[in-house]
């Protein structure tokens, strides 16, 4: 009976890690080859100093965001702001920690020729989704975090390249990098 037990503990061992041949350190890498392939494909101009705040970020600037393996920022549009005298422009109240954000986006992978197809949009639903700025237990994705932070502002849009760590549960799981483009309202 011990050996039956045992053999039957192997062959479903076997079923459960069979079904991915790849150790995850290759899965790793080959995530990391995707996002590389993707950026080439894109002639995606890499910035590794954030640029400052009146910077005109051009279509393909990213910013490979200091501190986080892989996860590349493009800030499409700064937010609501407001006209001063001079001509300046002038951002409203920057986001702060715990403040409501309510986020419309739409995520596709970024494999080879998957990334003209969108994978999930919330564009077209009621309900967007909605979460606390720095609170992980309401949004568990660091690299939406992260976005919100270099977006600052009510109506700000982005597109973000994100490694499946700094994603979902799902995608973490399934060790596959995405990019989202999002537009940010603060509830207010």
């Amino acid at each position: 009976m011990k050996k039956i037990l045992i053999l039957l503990a192997a062959t479903l061992c076997m079923v459960l890690t069979g079904c991915n041949k790849n150790s995850y350190s290759q899965q790793r890498k080959a995530e990391n080859k995707l996002i590389e392939n993707f950026i080439s494909r894109n002639n995606i101009n890499v910035l590794t100093t954030e640029p400052a705040d009146d910077y005109v970020w051009a279509e393909n600037d990213y910013l490979l965001v200091p501190g986080y393996d892989n996860l590349y920022f493009h800030l499409r549009q700064a937010g609501d702001s407001i006209s001063v005298e001079d001509g300046d422009t002038i951002h409203l109240d920057p986001i702060d920690a715990q403040e409501t954000v309510v986020m419309r986006y739409r995520k596709f992978a970024l494999t080879e020729n998957a990334d003209t197809l969108s994978y999930w949009s919330t564009l077209d639903q009621a309900y967007p989704t909605e979460f606390k700025y720095l609170n992980t237990s309401t949004c568990e994705a660091t690299g939406w975090h992260v976005a919100v932070t270099y977006m600052k502002y009510t109506n700000a849009e982005c597109q973000i390249i994100c490694p499946s760590k700094l994603g979902f549960t799902a995608d973490q799981n399934s060790v596959t990098p995405y990019c989202y483009i999002m537009k940010m309202k603060i509830k207010r």
